[in-house]
């Protein structure tokens, strides 16, 4: 082929005016209607098959086809419905099948307007499809309708096409006016052109220039398509109700999604003026993201189901929203979107992804958004603020994504250009975790690998006041509608639970390490699980996450250097004089010592109103959404014990619920069991087979160092790889996922995901303890996937466990993978045919046998 070769339009004259086509031009018309476009089809169509081009229709508008079908003519549809990402890679995987020298005819452009609804990602199409195009050395066709787009839109077309043509139809004569003819010039190149038959006459004379032009209207600066139609919306407000319902349906897709339960639920309870409301807080263009939906769904179920029973104790919120098209811009614009195609691949998807999330770490912004992210910062002033991730497919019904996106704390202390600086680069971190290593696994283990995950995001307030150099809410939380973790018969698991911390919800949603946080079972708050009375102090919450205004980052207290500061409330609301600890004190010989307190929140929960509100937003939220809801929360307390409650966050919280009652079987003697416990088990009733355990020995596995630690849960990843399929129960010290390997073994989730049962073995001689991590993320990931949690306490009373019933039996480990030899001393694979575990929630039983 030769690239330098020159290509008939199949007009002799426009050849003659342009110096023909080159090999790799994009030709862009500008057109007043469909049907002229057509008109400079015809003869470049013809011409292509006279010379037996390979000749492309790339289909999508919603006007009559351009070209009709014959053997020479391969049309591929595209369904621009499906939005940019997936319209953008579909054209592209096209154009390299097609390879070189291929020729091209595209639908007009503007008719994408229709599915996108923004001019912007038109540009961003075009600026993705045009480079690869010229480098395959092709030609196409395109058009877009004129005075129908940005000024902004046409400059990116201009800047990026080889041939940008106006094409005027005066007085049933057509003329063609070049606007831009890339590495080609003439006297009479950009002058008007009057065709006529294979002619193209030049009009070089002012008097027949200035008459063709005076008939011409070249139409103002054009808003947005996206801002078009939320203003035409605005004017329906006063119109008739059906008229305004008709608009807000419009706006709902663009903003929050296609069908789907969430958007139903939003059309039940969101107001045209309420969608109004949300698009003025959005900066960019697309959809605001499940996170986002989520929130602001929630609070309006509260505001109109709750009547009077809420208000007066939410505090309200004033969040902002960046839209999905600025996460795609960002990519566009710094020339990463064929990476991002080739990340899409499935031999690239983690090949390439270090490499891009590398790239949005580092990335620039458009200046139109950089001055709409000031505009933000301005608003909030020194406020901190948090950056969160709110993605298309995450908080939805079926995938929670929790925990698998960052949020990023911005204190927001320091000079505007530093505020500015740690507001991008938090933005900049949350696209990049698009690209983290759990955030790929978990979407390709649910069958979403190959759906646009577009990366909107939600600005929040951070819920909270100073406390001298400290910022923080009183308290923060996870809410769970339905209380899967049931340690007593006498549990309503209907009244819901709560996962309660002081200070920041950080250590709510996260297993810490050497903390707990406070479980409240809604049915009765002060009830506290299964423990010994002298674990209260020591299975409680010690430290406190906090913003340092000083340090202007987030980090963390130790509970009594925070409960001496002013708290602008009653420290005895949350915490508790410790006496226990102190008579121990006492007898060590410190008589002098002031008595310490332990965080218990037992004045909050016995003598305010807050446990029955939660309860109560918890059961309608769930009675709404016809499903059990997690939810994320604060809480401010005033002198007077008032209280307000931020509602931070709303999902379906996956469960596959209780299931059916199960009958244990009976034993004549403990030891005809592998274990048996009262209670400290999550997943509901079940009886199932186990084909074989996998089990970490704690003796061998903490005589490593660290790097055979983390060396053993790899092979664990590669072991529930080979297994998959099969039903496994995984058993180690501590704690699974935990990242301390002195707590436990620091698989990823995505290296137990294909375990049945997971469970946690107390080794208290090695000090590795179990952590029952309800409502955290970890116990999201164990729902979602469905597997069972056990957690064994060997010693306990009630316990019963025979782990040489595994242990004596044939290590099967290098049979499986004859690479672990050098694991087998630490890891114990014994196939279990026979097995089952059983389990009963109301009478708390767990056997496995």
């Amino acid at each position: 082929m030769n690239v330098h070769e020159k290509v008939s339009t199949g007009l002799s004259g426009l050849d003659q005016a342009i110096d023909r086509l080159r090999l790799g031009d994009n030709v862009v018309w500008q057109v007043d209607s469909v049907e002229n476009y057509k008109k400079m089809l015809e003869p470049y169509v013809r011409q292509a098959r006279a010379d037996q081009r390979k000749l492309i229709y790339v289909r999508f508008g919603s006007h009559e086809p351009l070209l009709e079908p014959g053997a020479d003519l391969h049309i591929c549809e595209v369904d621009a419905s499906k939005g940019f990402e997936s319209f953008a890679t579909t054209v592209h995987y096209l154009v390299e099948q097609e390879g070189k020298g291929a020729f091209y005819v595209f639908d007009c452009l503007t008719d994408l307007l229709a599915y996108w609804h923004s001019d912007l990602m038109i540009g961003n199409f075009f600026k993705v499809a045009c480079p690869y195009l010229y480098e395959l050395h092709t030609i196409a066709y395109f058009a877009i309708i004129r005075n129908a787009h940005t000024y902004s839109t046409i400059a990116g077309i201009r800047e990026t096409t080889q041939l940008l043509l106006d094409l005027y139809q005066v007085k049933e004569q057509l003329y063609v006016h070049p606007l831009k003819v890339w590495n080609r010039y003439s006297p009479t190149m950009f002058f008007p052109h009057l065709i006529k038959g294979q002619e193209a006459v030049c009009i070089t004379a002012s008097t027949e220039a200035a008459a063709l032009f005076s008939t011409i209207s070249r139409g103002e600066e054009r808003l947005d398509y996206w801002n078009i139609l939320f203003q035409q919306a605005k004017e329906a407000l006063d119109q008739e109700q059906a008229v305004q319902e008709e608009k807000k349906r419009q706006l709902m897709k663009m903003l929050i999604g296609h069908e789907s339960r969430m958007l139903e639920l939003c059309d039940r309870y969101f107001t045209l003026s309420d969608i109004l409301q949300i698009a003025s807080r959005e900066v960019g263009t697309g959809f605001i993201g499940g996170k986002s939906v989520g929130m602001l769904l929630a609070r309006k179920i509260l505001e109109m189901e709750g009547q009077d029973r809420f208000a007066p104790n939410m505090e309200p919120h004033d969040s902002f929203y960046l839209g999905s098209d600025v996460f795609y811009t960002y990519i566009v614009q710094n020339g990463w979107w064929k990476l991002r195609t080739r990340q899409k691949t499935r031999e690239g998807y983690f090949l390439h992804a270090p490499e891009l999330r590398e790239k949005l770490l580092n990335g620039r912004f458009p200046e139109n958004i950089q001055e709409q992210f000031v505009q933000i910062l301005e608003y909030f002033g020194q406020s901190p603020i948090i950056v969160r991730s709110s993605s298309l497919l995450e908080d939805n019904f079926g995938n929670a994504f929790a925990g698998k996106y960052e949020s990023v704390f911005c204190v927001n202390q320091g000079t505007p250009e530093e505020r500015y600086a740690a507001f991008e680069q938090a933005i900049r971190t949350v696209y990049a975790s698009t690209m983290n290593e759990d955030a790929l696994h978990y979407r390709l283990n649910r069958g979403l690998a190959e759906q646009d995950e577009q990366m909107a995001i939600l600005v929040q307030r951070v819920s909270g006041d100073h406390h001298g150099d400290n910022f923080y809410p009183h308290i923060a939380g996870v809410g769970n509608s339905s209380n899967l973790y049931v340690w007593d018969e006498r549990v309503d698991m209907e009244a819901g639970m709560l996962r309660l911390v002081f200070g920041l919800g950080t250590r709510a949603v996260d297993r810490t390490v050497g903390d707990y946080v406070r479980i409240v079972s809604l049915d009765d708050p002060l009830r506290l699980p299964l423990m010994n009375a002298e674990d209260h102090q020591k299975f409680s919450q010690r430290i406190v996450d906090l913003l340092s205004l000083s340090e202007n980052a987030l980090t963390s207290r130790g509970m009594d250097e925070v409960l001496d500061r002013d708290l602008k409330t009653s420290k005895d609301l949350f915490a508790s004089l410790d006496h226990q600890t102190a008579a121990r004190l006492r007898e060590l010989g410190y008589a002098d010592r002031s008595i310490p307190y332990i965080l218990d929140f037992h004045k909050l929960l016995k003598n305010t109103a807050f446990p029955v509100l939660m309860r109560e937003m918890l059961a309608l939220l769930s009675k709404v959404y016809d499903y059990p809801v997690d939810i994320e929360f604060t809480a401010n307390f005033t002198k007077d014990h008032a209280f307000k409650v931020n509602l931070l966050q709303c999902r379906p919280l996956q469960t596959r619920g209780l299931g059916k009652p199960v009958a244990l079987p009976s034993l004549a003697d403990k030891r005809d069991c592998f274990f048996a416990s009262k209670g400290n088990f999550m997943g509901g009733n079940v009886r199932l087979p186990i084909d074989a355990v996998v089990f970490v020995r704690a003796k061998p596995y903490l005589a490593l160092n660290n790097q055979g630690k983390y060396a053993v849960a790899r092979q664990i990843g590669k072991i529930n790889a080979a297994l998959e399929g099969q039903s496994v129960m995984l058993m180690g010290p501590g704690r699974w996922g935990t990242t301390t390997p002195s707590l436990g073994v620091p698989v990823h989730f995505t290296e137990l995901s294909h375990m049945s049962v997971i469970c946690e073995v107390a080794s208290r001689e090695e000090g590795m303890m179990p952590e029952l991590s309800y409502g955290s993320h970890f116990f999201q990931d164990l729902v979602e996937t469905g597997i069972f949690y056990v957690a064994l306490f060997d010693g306990r009373p009630d316990v019963v466990y025979h782990p040489e019933r595994i242990l004596e039996r044939e290590n099967e480990l290098v049979s499986l993978l004859p690479d672990s030899e050098p694991y087998a001393d630490v890891i114990h694979l014994v196939r279990t045919p026979g097995m089952e575990i059983f389990s009963d929630i109301v009478s708390q039983q767990l056997l496995c046998r």
